[in-house]
């Protein structure tokens, strides 16, 4: 029991230090970007990816705002990766798909990105880009946040409580929190398929 005891220890740790006021600035982001008519662009690299497919999800359904990640097009993923390379790639996603100030870039990343530790490097040309061209940009991420955490407008850092549950505590945290503001009611528009069905008694 000791892992399970110290993990879902940390996990408990984590809700209790995380940054309310950070969230709400972020919902306040995604109001403002569907009420300009923006579209929302989330970004993520491995396990982050697969949370950007289902936070698009997300978005689309429940808040009535237009997303889409990279990451969901392997084709064009993939033939960026090749004739331009990886650390361009969504960067050049972003201007293939005319990115402007009205729309808002969402990372989700375990370090937020990191040049000089040449870490995540796709995700910091990409965010240079969005300040380049004014759109708005929010991340959920770990450790200090990186360069997401440096150019946002509003972004959640999780907690590092121990580095060896880093990654797993990060990635969690980001489905917690993006289901949070995609269920606010500043944001949520349609109600899931299971909330809209009587409880069993």
């Amino acid at each position: 029991m000791g892992h399970t005891d110290s993990f879902l220890r940390e996990a408990t740790q984590v809700i209790a230090q995380l940054d309310q006021a950070a969230i709400e600035r972020m919902v306040q982001l995604f109001v403002r970007t569907r009420q300009q008519g923006g579209r929302l662009f989330i970004l993520g690299v491995g396990g982050s990816a697969a949370n950007a497919s289902h936070a698009v999800n997300d978005f689309r359904k429940l808040a009535g705002m237009e997303a889409y990640a990279p990451t969901d097009n392997v084709s064009e993923l993939t033939a960026r990766i090749n004739d331009e390379g990886w650390d361009t790639a969504f960067a050049k996603w972003l201007e293939g798909s005319r990115l402007t100030n009205k729309d808002l870039v969402f990372v989700l990343s375990v370090g937020g990105g990191n040049r000089e530790m040449q870490v995540s490097v796709n995700l910091v040309k990409a965010l240079e880009y969005a300040a380049q061209v004014g759109a708005g940009i929010c991340g959920i991420v770990g450790r200090d946040g990186g360069y997401t955490a440096q150019v946002a407008q509003a972004c959640v850092i999780v907690p590092t409580l121990s580095p060896h549950t880093l990654t797993p505590l990060a990635e969690s945290f980001q489905a917690l929190v993006w289901h949070l503001i995609v269920s606010h009611p500043d944001l949520q528009m349609t109600s899931a398929k299971w909330e809209s069905l009587p409880v069993p008694r």
